[in-house]
């Protein structure tokens, strides 16, 4: 396994553990029956901490395909460098460190780490070249 792969996996762990944080925050506000509901109704607000991690759930979900068909485009392609393992190493360490500035509320460090984890594609991209 490549080093970009086995960071592929690792991020499809740390994506997995973000989604089930903020389900867990949102079943404590909301409690089991809206979880096992059909969510038709308006849900209660989630409050800052359940919010946050709400919101970083989404953020993850939105960058992460992304940088798993970098990943797996660069696999295919062969076109495994020093540019492909520093993007993956920048993208997992970066949406490691990411969540819990979020969920403490911490801003422009936050910003500065998504705009790291986010350059990581970008350069994984850039071993394509």
């Amino acid at each position: 396994m490549t080093v970009e792969l086995a960071y592929l996996a690792a991020s499809i762990v740390l994506v997995f553990v973000q989604v089930m944080l903020a389900a867990a925050a949102a079943t404590r506000v909301r409690g089991r029956d809206w979880n096992a509901g059909p969510r038709d109704a308006p849900a209660a607000p989630l409050g800052p901490v359940g919010g946050r991690l709400e919101r970083a759930a989404r953020n993850v979900l939105e960058t992460f395909p992304l940088f798993a068909a970098a990943v797996l485009t660069a696999h295919a392609a062969d076109a495994q460098s020093w540019l492909s393992v520093a993007g993956a190493s920048l993208y997992f360490w970066g949406r490691l460190v990411y969540l819990p500035l979020y969920v403490l509320g911490i801003p422009y460090i936050r910003s500065l780490v998504w705009m790291v984890a986010t350059a990581g594609i970008f350069l994984i991209l850039a071993a394509l070249i």
